[in-house]
């Protein structure tokens, strides 16, 4: 008599699984790097005023003097357009259209006076 052979019990497909919806991250924020070039003269300082992280158009903030004609400052994450202009020692208005940089960008500017 031949050999048994073994029962095995029909193989059922498990049901497809869906994977869970992923969420599309939002855009990374990053910090702006403005910077100037321009000589304003011992003992003067260049400032920024505008519409930005920590900015205002009422009271400006310092840029760093980082040589003789090289001034920056580097502001807060943002998601939007930063606009502004220089002023010398807060009093002084840069000419011209107001400057415009992107969130995330590094830009050299040659303000007028």
């Amino acid at each position: 008599m031949p050999a048994a052979k073994p029962v095995t019990a029909p193989v059922t497909p498990k049901p497809a699984t869906t994977a869970p919806a992923i969420k599309a991250a939002p855009a990374p924020v990053v910090s702006t790097l403005i910077a100037a070039k321009i000589d304003v003269g011992f003992g003067n300082t260049l400032y920024i005023r505008g519409d930005g992280p920590g900015l205002s158009w009422e009271k400006g903030v310092p840029l760093d003097n980082v040589t003789d004609d090289n001034w920056s400052i580097t502001l807060a994450e943002s998601t939007s357009p930063i606009v502004f202009k220089f002023l010398i020692n807060d009093l002084t208005w840069s000419t011209g259209e107001d400057f415009v940089s992107r969130p995330g960008s590094s830009i050299e500017h040659k303000p007028k006076f």
